[in-house]
């Protein structure tokens, strides 16, 4: 088991967050990130900033078990696929049998953009945020380690 943070769009508090959750785990903390970042990690994969070439990456080193951070719904589909748990860094988890749905959700708000339209973008992140991630990151971590028992 390892926590793989697609770390190209992950806040800083994230990637914090994932580093303190997999110490008290005894796991590694693999982050994902194309060269345009400054990432501070043990385990840092730098790749080049052609589009999807991260997410790329973080789904070839998916193994069931492990725990992904992502917010690109189309990876988050992907590692779910290989038995991986997947969070968002708001502590969104995504799920099977939602996740056809967010897909469907970002194709139709893409279209409405292409089209002239315009859709807000995220809202700015709160401290609650970083409160919600922690607590679903460790409530997953523990189930996951609960199973590996």
């Amino acid at each position: 088991m390892k926590i793989i943070v697609d770390a190209d769009a992950a806040p800083r508090k994230v990637l914090e967050i994932c580093h303190q959750a997999a110490a008290e785990y005894k796991i590694a903390v693999w982050t994902v990130a194309s060269f345009n970042h400054n990432i501070v990690s043990d385990n840092h994969v730098i790749v080049g900033n052609s589009s999807q070439e991260a997410d790329l990456r973080v789904m070839n080193m998916t193994a069931a078990g492990d725990v992904v951070v992502t917010q690109d719904y189309g990876l988050a589909a992907m590692v779910l696929g290989k038995g991986a748990a997947v969070l968002s860094p708001h502590g969104k988890v995504f799920r099977e049998e939602t996740i056809n749905f967010l897909l469907e959700e970002r194709d139709m708000k893409a279209r409405f953009r292409r089209g002239g339209g315009r859709t807000r973008g995220p809202r700015k992140r709160t401290p609650e945020d970083d409160e919600r991630f922690q607590k679903t990151l460790n409530d997953i971590l523990l189930k996951l380690a609960k199973q590996c028992d």
